[in-house]
């Protein structure tokens, strides 16, 4: 009698020679005999042991074995490995949403033609209302954008470290290097550093940072649009919050990020039908007549939401019926500028995710102008110097959004400070499969 026997694939183990059995030992089906002390076992040279279920369906090494099995193993695992790995690959590179990357980018461009207006408002009625109506959306789109795209953040330690290096550093070394900019460009050498009185545009970052934070308490809330609108106004009637941390628009800002954590998908679909695109221009026209009619009665700090009503020497009750007024007309005109948001992919869309870069850095060239009073030049204050200068806005905060300037600040918008936080255990298993 042949002493092989075929095991696996084409490979032939030789098995022990047989040892004498009694009669009764032979008969017993139920519990196979033990072998000797240093024989093999019959059943396990027969028969391959079954893979463990991790090791087959995920790809990760059975507990006491080393790797997964290599190319050349068994074809059912190897096919689930394989369609378990590339699921994750393609996870992991789902296209970006060209939608939002687009008005991202439009909304900086916005963000920097409205700086450059500024300046132009006491002798240009237009550049004024012009100025309000931008302002009464731009931030609010940012804002909502935002929200909406915080609506999974948790307590998760990786999120968290993302707040942290993509939210935190950046408005420490920005608040920083603003302030530091200002005590040379404006020749005011005594002007503090405090990383509790955010200069400029500093304050955005740090009311995300305070936003996201509080994400996990409004998913738990039954109402939380009302009730983040009711702050809001709680806010606009209390001079006495102060200027720390910027709270005043840290609060009257907030229902804009809270809505865009109630927002879904099909909400965006709503304002982007071909209804509210035409519906989105009369609007837009009706806007416009109003600011330019409002624009010498009215005070614009009202758009900035960093004052109560009595520090704008207005009666309190006004901040109440201001803030829900204003907070009705921006968002008609952001659903309106969402309205005419192309869709699809563009020249500009990839710039979208640099917005960040051209929001922080544009402020250098925003200060320095007025600093070093390049608006005292009269062909400014012209219609042709205006609208020149509005290009010059668009045309440089476009390029500040480009990925050369990207790969260049990264290291101060997007540090990695793996250094700085303790390994997860956890996580560190997940990377090695």
């Amino acid at each position: 009698m042949n002493n092989e026997f075929p095991a696996y694939g084409d490979r032939r183990v030789p098995l022990p020679p047989p040892r004498q059995m009694s009669h009764d030992t032979l008969n017993r089906t139920a519990t196979p005999a033990r072998p000797e002390t240093g024989g093999a076992t019959a059943t396990a040279t027969m028969a391959p042991a079954a893979p463990a279920p991790d090791a087959a369906t995920s790809g990760r090494p059975a507990p006491g074995t080393g790797s997964p099995a290599k190319p050349g193993g068994h074809a059912n695992s190897h096919a689930r490995t394989g369609t378990k790995t590339d699921a994750k690959t393609d996870a992991k590179a789902k296209p970006r949403d060209a939608f939002f990357d687009n008005a991202k980018y439009l909304a900086i461009v916005l963000v920097a033609m409205g700086h450059s207006w500024e300046p132009l408002r006491d002798g240009s009625r237009t550049a004024a209302a012009l100025y309000i109506t931008v302002y009464a959306f731009h931030m609010p789109a940012f804002i909502i954008i935002s929200g909406y795209f915080s609506r999974s953040f948790d307590m998760r330690k990786d999120r968290l470290q993302r707040l942290i290096t993509g939210v935190a550093v950046p408005y420490i070394l920005f608040e920083v290097a603003y302030t530091l900019f200002k005590k040379w460009a404006d020749d005011d050498p005594g002007y503090p550093i405090s990383l509790t009185d955010p200069w400029y545009l500093t304050w955005f970052l740090l009311a995300l940072f305070v936003w996201r934070l509080t994400t996990p308490l409004w998913k738990i809330v039954r109402w939380p649009v009302p009730l983040a609108l009711s702050i809001a106004v709680l806010a606009s009637l209390s001079p006495d919050i102060g200027d720390d941390m910027d709270l005043q628009r840290v609060l009257q800002f907030l229902p804009f990020f809270v809505i865009g954590l109630s927002l879904r998908p099909e909400h965006f679909k709503l304002v982007r039908r071909k209804k509210a695109r035409i519906l989105a221009v009369p609007v837009f026209a009706a806007a416009l007549v109003f600011a330019y009619w409002a624009a010498p009665r009215m005070n614009a700090a009202w758009f900035y939401h960093r004052d109560a009503a009595q520090e704008l020497a207005a009666p309190w009750w006004s901040g109440a019926v201001m803030t829900l007024a204003m907070f009705g007309c921006s968002l008609v005109l952001v659903a309106c500028f969402f309205a005419w948001i192309p869709g699809r992919t563009m020249w500009c869309t990839a710039l979208g995710a640099g917005t960040l870069y051209g929001y922080l850095l544009h402020g250098f060239l925003a200060k320095g102008s007025r600093f070093w009073d390049w608006y005292d030049n009269p062909w400014m204050h012209t219609p042709w110097g205006a609208v020149l200068l509005t290009l010059i806005a668009g045309t440089v905060v476009t390029l500040l959004c480009t990925p050369p300037i990207q790969r260049t600040f990264r290291w101060a918008m997007e540090p990695k400070m793996t250094w700085a936080f303790k390994k997860d255990p956890v996580g560190m298993a997940r990377s090695r499969t």
